[in-house]
């Protein structure tokens, strides 16, 4: 091998490294963030466990409580709850993270539009949690408290309550994301607003599809997580009306 094709292979070669170094460096300051915010959250992690609580606690029968049935779930339950929040909270600093090592390759149009899709994303992700919380929470739990057979004490297990309200906290996060998605299939020309307004039919029947399959097994928390994904799908069809498409960009650019 010559020395020439030795200096090629070191070009080609040195690119990759430095991109894998900053990917490392990008992803130890996103730990760094979550590490930041989950240290003191933990010190108050009984407390902003039984804020996520008062919705069930809200419609428990009187003299009933939620329940702990495992030796170490008075710890590992608000603990667990503690670093999802954690994450969920540090997810502006993760997704910059993330922007700031690909954003050297976008051209400028794709620049101009990813970032305003970056912070609504952001943002559509923490309302799809508040309207769980604030409006899906007091709703399901109020049906399923009034159904109990009688005789039948209401007592939630505290790990099994988490798994629940995170599962539903990250439904409805990502299900408001439908907008951004719309946007960047028609702005990337995937497919076009005439086109999805005529599968419009069997996009309602695939809300109603994801939201079995995201939420637990109960009518009541399907319906209303397919209900928003469909309008949000429509707002999604409305915004994208005041993006031009890549290809437009490209003729203009």
């Amino acid at each position: 091998m010559t020395a020439t094709s030795h200096h090629e292979d070191d070009e080609q070669g040195q690119p990759l490294v430095e991109h894998l170094i900053e990917l490392r460096s990008r992803l130890l300051k996103s730990v760094a963030a979550v590490a930041v915010i989950f240290i003191p959250m933990f010190f108050f992690a009984n407390e902003i466990y039984g804020y996520v609580a008062a919705p069930l606690k809200a419609f428990l029968p009187e003299g009933s409580s939620m329940i702990a049935t495992e030796v170490a779930s008075p710890f590992l339950t608000p603990f667990k709850l503690s670093l999802v929040l954690s994450i969920f909270l540090a997810i502006p600093v993760i997704l910059h993270q993330l922007w700031a090592f690909v954003a050297p390759g976008l051209y400028a149009n794709e620049k101009r539009i990813a970032g305003p899709l970056l912070i609504s994303s952001i943002l559509l992700f923490y309302l799809g949690m508040a309207f769980a919380y604030f409006v899906v929470f007091p709703l399901i739990f109020a049906f399923f408290t009034s159904i109990a057979p009688e005789g039948v004490t209401i007592m939630t297990d505290i790990n099994r309550y988490l798994d629940f309200v995170l599962k539903l906290f990250f439904a409805f996060g990502i299900a408001f994301e439908i907008p951004i998605a719309t946007v960047l299939l028609i702005w990337t020309g995937a497919t076009s607003t005439e086109a999805l307004k005529a599968k419009r039919a069997f996009v309602i029947v695939g809300c109603f599809f994801v939201g079995m399959l995201l939420t637990p097994p109960d009518v009541v928390s399907q319906i209303l997580l397919a209900i928003p994904m469909w309008l949000l799908f429509e707002a999604g069809i409305l915004f994208s009306a005041l993006i031009p498409s890549s290809e437009a960009d490209e003729d203009g650019s």
